[in-house]
């Protein structure tokens, strides 16, 4: 039986429709909201994953090409790998249900979305999100939700709910919140320097239009909904419980002391080593509930901790940063470099300059698109002290990477402002919580030191929340420890202005709005304080580039007059690179780019260009190069592809001849324009240009009469 439901959102219908297809799933949905379709589906396992202590929950997120109407490139001509936007979209997807799952559910839960459709205006990852919600709120999977996403745009002072791509364009925010009816469980934000007031409105804008969707879920889950699976929990030992607790807490809370991570993560270990070899051979067959145990005890002290002795493990209060150093050009032969460190995490950030050729190409279902901005994240074994075998990105590298761009991305200048592409590189050196954020700080760092001229610094901090009963803590610059055991990770980017970029992951069922604003103050104070620690370094971008960055200088043509620049079959502009060295790039609309390893090659590049591309007017002067003799004068060329002629009564001052007398082919002369015909040919003078400047002509009649006086003395010799 198939059942449909829907409603209005942002002007436009959204519907889910259940029933029709894959039927072998515990729960499926197909989401419709324009011209854009997703199918999601749900599957649980029938048995409990045995000795893990955490949800074996996978995303996948399929793009298929044929949704767009397009057929993928390359030999095999088939969907390949998963593209970064669909990484992220499944990150998405992921954070945003995985917080409404039991506590203690092991089963293994798959959630395949898979995009059918797609009309270029609606983002298909928003329909992902809520498709999710209702393919495992209508299974027997157990899941506390239903959650529901919408993403909000800030156009003129006004915030739309759902903006188009089209309208994404010129959209001051580009804001995704999940939630359910009560709170808010995940934020995934970037925008343009907006200040905190405006962010917390457009969740509270977000908000009214996710209940709306929530209730369109509940409607259908009360149609078809099927009953729940109870969650069987591993019997719990009391004893041993007892036990851990008695002999373990002091020591648990000693560990705790240690400031460096390295020493409490030791600590820690032997506490547990200790654990198993006195209480393994006793409560054997309750390895897990060993581990288990004591993770909850130390959730639990620093927890307590925290809220109840104002103390965190490394001795900070709730508000205070850790120290901070920055430095910048490390590095020799880089174009830009900074190194910053804040506690033990510990970022290495590297800026590229290219050139106009080297941005990314992007492939996907939309339309195809240059990236002149990029920032890539790199997260090595060895950050934590970890032996694994090194392998490409994963998801947790493109995501943070992602985030680090998004917050960057808002003070990059324009192409016109500054015509190079640029990568920025992250290499986490060591890491103890908000590497991403350590990404951000010393990318604007790297960037200034390259002599990118952004439009201001870009600081982050990742913000942490304890909640325990009414009591609620709210962390700034939190340790990986905090992370793990908080219940709210928060990343904040931005300038002394406003906010770039938000991130916000909760493992608790949602957080009010008024939490969210003392977080967003609290992460401001805390932002800034690190803005003047990254100025001590570096206050403004280099006036120059690095001397090993390449050089691009950029002409305007007439596009009508292009392939007089390009010319036939491409000789004039092959001659030019030829000449100078130089790199070129010609638009449509007739910019032309020039890169060059010098200075003074892009300079000679750009004059020949700007040489082809100008009109030729009477009296202008030019200096060119005599390509062909005849008896009636010099053909001249004044750049590549256009010459004029000089006739031998204009070649010099003084009476002469022959043209040999003045010059010959090769030889380089000064001339003036001093007519153009209806064809375009050239008329030149060398004469007019002496006598503008004044000079004579140090062509002698000598030659001539020597050689009559020559010819005299041989027929004299003759007789």
């Amino acid at each position: 039986m198939v059942e449909v439901v829907g409603g209005d959102i942002g002007g436009r219908e959204l519907s889910f429709e259940v029933g029709r297809v894959a039927w072998q799933a515990n729960g499926a949905t197909l989401v419709k909201y324009g011209g854009t379709v997703v199918l999601v589906t749900a599957v649980m396992s029938d048995e409990v994953r045995e000795g893990i202590d955490f949800l074996p929950l996978l995303v996948d997120y399929e793009e298929r090409f044929y949704a767009a109407g397009k057929i993928p490139g390359g030999f095999f001509k088939r969907e390949g790998k998963p593209s970064e936007k669909a990484i992220l979209s499944a990150r998405l997807v992921d954070r945003s249900i995985r917080p409404l799952f039991p506590k203690g559910f092991r089963n293994d839960v798959h959630v395949v979305v898979t995009v059918l459709s797609y009309d270029q205006l609606n983002q298909p990852e928003l329909l992902a999100i809520n498709g999710a919600s209702l393919a495992l709120g209508i299974s027997e999977i157990p899941f506390d939700g239903p959650v529901a996403a919408v993403r909000v745009g800030y156009i003129d002072g006004e915030f739309v709910i759902n903006p188009t791509e089209l309208e994404l364009e010129t959209s001051e925010l580009d804001l995704v919140v999940a939630g359910t009816k009560e709170a808010i469980v995940m934020v995934e934000s970037g925008s343009r320097e907006l200040p905190e007031k405006v962010i917390i409105n457009a969740m509270e804008f977000a908000h009214e239009h996710i209940k709306k969707i929530v209730e369109i879920q509940e409607s259908m889950i009360e149609k078809v909904g099927k009953e729940k699976v109870k969650i069987e929990l591993s019997p719990r030992n009391e004893e041993l419980a007892r036990r851990i607790r008695e002999r373990w807490a002091n020591p648990i809370r000693e560990a705790l002391n240690a400031m460096a991570k390295a020493e409490r993560n030791a600590a820690i270990a032997k506490i547990q080593e200790e654990a198993f070899k006195e209480l393994g051979e006793e409560f054997l067959g309750y390895e897990l509930q060993i581990k288990e145990e004591l993770d909850s005890l130390l959730h639990e002290i620093v927890r307590k901790m925290i809220v109840e002795e104002g103390r965190r493990a490394d001795g900070r209060g709730w508000k205070d940063i850790r120290p901070i150093t920055c430095e910048v050009g490390i590095l020799p032969r880089t174009h830009g470099s900074a190194l910053f460190t804040r506690g033990e995490t510990q970022a290495l950030v590297i800026t590229t300059i290219g050139v106009v050729g080297d941005e990314q190409i992007i492939d996907g279902l939309g339309e195809e698109e240059a990236k002149r901005f990029m920032l890539h994240y790199n997260f090595p074994p060895y950050s934590v002290g970890e032996v694994r075998p090194l392998r490409g990105p994963g998801r947790r590298e493109i995501g943070h990477g992602a985030l680090a761009e998004r917050a960057l991305k808002a003070v990059i200048p324009s192409e016109d402002e500054f015509p190079y592409i640029i990568r920025v590189v992250s290499e986490i050196l060591s890491s103890n919580g908000s590497t991403s954020m350590a990404t951000v700080c010393g990318g604007t760092l790297s960037l200034m030191d390259a002599g990118v001229p952004i439009k201001a610094p870009v600081a982050g901090i990742a913000m942490g929340l304890i909640k325990e009963d009414d009591k609620v803590v709210i962390l700034s610059d939190i340790l990986g420890l905090e992370d793990h055991h908080g219940d709210m990770d928060f990343k904040v980017a931005g300038t002394e202005k406003g906010i770039t970029a938000l991130q916000m992951d909760l493992k608790i069922k949602g957080i009010t709005f008024d939490t969210l604003e003392q977080a967003l103050e609290q992460a401001k104070e805390g932002r800034l304080f690190i803005l003047d620690k990254m100025r001590e370094a570096i206050s403004e971008p280099r006036p120059t580039l690095s001397p090993y960055a390449p050089r691009i200088m950029v002409a305007e043509v007439d596009p009508d007059r292009i392939h007089e620049v390009i010319g036939p079959g491409g000789k004039i502009i092959r001659d030019i690179i030829r000449k100078t060295g130089a790199k070129i790039d010609i638009e449509e609309d007739g910019k032309v780019y020039i890169s060059s390893p010098t200075e003074e090659s892009g300079l000679k590049a750009l004059e020949m260009i700007k040489n082809i591309a100008r009109e030729v007017k009477e009296g202008d002067i030019f200096k060119g190069k005599v390509t062909r003799v005849t008896k009636f004068g010099a053909f001249v060329e004044l750049w590549p592809g256009k010459i004029g002629l000089v006739h031998i009564s204009e070649l010099s001052d003084k009476r002469i001849k022959s043209v040999e007398e003045v010059v010959k082919v090769g030889d380089e002369i000064e001339v003036m324009v001093i007519g153009i015909d209806s064809l375009g040919r050239i008329a030149l003078s060398r004469r007019k240009v002496l006598e503008a400047k004044g000079e004579v002509d140090k062509v002698s009649e000598k030659p001539s009469f020597q050689k009559s006086n020559t010819r005299k003395h041989q027929e004299f010799r003759r007789k």
